[in-house]
């Protein structure tokens, strides 16, 4: 049995809290701190090399990159609709969600707890 198959998790519960080492939990808080310096290198050399160490590692991992291409689609939405004057309101609104989710996250990681942001979708499962 792989240490993968140690833990089965339902993605659609978000509330789970699992018995993570604590270097688990710095390395999903690492790959949301890094996205304030480097948003997509440093998570992701993180992410391939802890994955297939840590299920929650790689479940964070996913979380993040799903976190990440969402809010990027929904800052070229945005963006999009500067044209129609909805976009100055909408395209802070994206920043100041991204920043706050960001923050919750690492604080989530840090308890041991999975979190995907609102608004994110699932392209990595």
């Amino acid at each position: 049995m792989t240490n993968n198959d140690a833990y089965q998790y339902d993605y659609d519960d978000t509330k789970q809290t699992l018995n993570t080492t604590s270097e688990e939990r710095l390395m999903v808080m690492l790959i949301y701190i890094l996205s304030f310096f480097t948003s997509f290198i440093g998570p992701l050399i993180i992410w391939l090399v802890k994955r297939e160490d840590s299920p929650f590692v790689d479940r964070g991992g996913k979380d993040y990159f799903n976190f990440l291409i969402s809010y990027f689609i929904w800052t070229i939405v945005a963006t999009v609709l500067i044209l129609i004057l909805i976009g100055f309101v909408l395209l802070p609104i994206v920043a100041i969600l991204n920043l706050i989710f960001t923050i919750i996250a690492i604080v989530k990681a840090s308890n041991g707890e999975y979190y995907l942001p609102p608004l994110s979708i699932k392209f990595i499962k």
